[in-house]
């Protein structure tokens, strides 16, 4: 049997680059998927239905920054499917950045990254918690990155961002273990995905040396990734909390 057969995910920013991967692999495995996305994920949702039954896939657009959104978002993800049982908090702002010196950021972008990259998963675990909290089960899988280990330059929003993911999964460990609620973070290191390869500032900057601080010298895809999204999402990690798994070749050693 899959190892998530009767479960429902959310995974945010689910539509493209490495989230359209969590959906589909999240799919394989069983689950059905609420494929939410500022982008469309109506022909993703499509693509699943074909693959896995009609019922084994929804899609919703909305900006994760918005609260009124989120709560739209999780009360769909209810009526559809009757149940959260994982939440993968992928949505985040890092391709269209352009790389460049900490003085060089404007307050306007700084914001937007941390409203989408650290408010964002904020306002989904606020509103899909409690649902968990009553099943008192559950498991959350903030995508945080290799980037907040390494302090990477030129990319000061995004690295604090996710540095501020990894701090928000320990925290959230201590509240929700009572119930029973599984919160760890998932760090890639940098991945090439279909999104990622559109900023070619990102690949011409990050390839190279991402490759060869790696114990595996070879570039990471996005199914390097999925191996240890659904170890995360599954009973296999049942009695894991509040840790962040590097999937990075063995760039950061933790």
């Amino acid at each position: 049997m899959a190892r998530l057969t009767g479960k429902t995910a959310i995974v945010t920013g689910g539509a493209k680059g490495i989230g359209r991967h969590y959906s589909l692999a999240l799919a394989a495995e069983g689950a059905r998927v609420m494929i939410a996305d500022i982008a469309d994920g109506a022909e993703l949702a499509a693509e699943i239905g074909t693959r896995h039954g009609a019922n084994a896939a929804a899609s919703v657009k909305f900006d994760v920054s918005d609260e009124s959104a989120v709560k739209s978002v999780v009360a769909q993800t209810v009526e559809r499917f009757g149940r959260i049982d994982v939440l993968v908090n992928n949505a985040a702002i890092y391709a269209t950045l352009k790389p460049r010196q900490f003085l060089e950021w404007d307050s306007e972008t700084w914001d937007r990254v941390m409203a989408v990259n650290a408010r964002g998963p904020f306002l989904m675990v606020k509103h899909v918690a409690p649902h968990m909290m009553e099943q008192r089960s559950g498991k959350i899988i903030n995508i945080a990155s290799g980037a907040a280990y390494k302090g990477v330059p030129r990319m000061l929003p995004y690295v604090t961002s996710k540095g501020a993911v990894l701090a928000f999964t320990r925290a959230m460990s201590r509240e929700l273990g009572e119930y029973g609620i599984a919160v760890n973070s998932l760090s890639p290191g940098y991945t090439l995905s279909d999104t990622g390869l559109e900023n070619t500032t990102h690949v011409e900057e990050a390839r190279v040396p991402g490759r060869n601080s790696r114990a595996f010298r070879r570039d990471a895809y996005p199914e390097d990734l999925l191996g240890a999204l659904i170890f995360l999402a599954s009973s296999d990690s049942d009695f894991v909390t509040g840790q962040s798994i590097l999937v990075d070749g063995g760039s950061v050693n933790t």
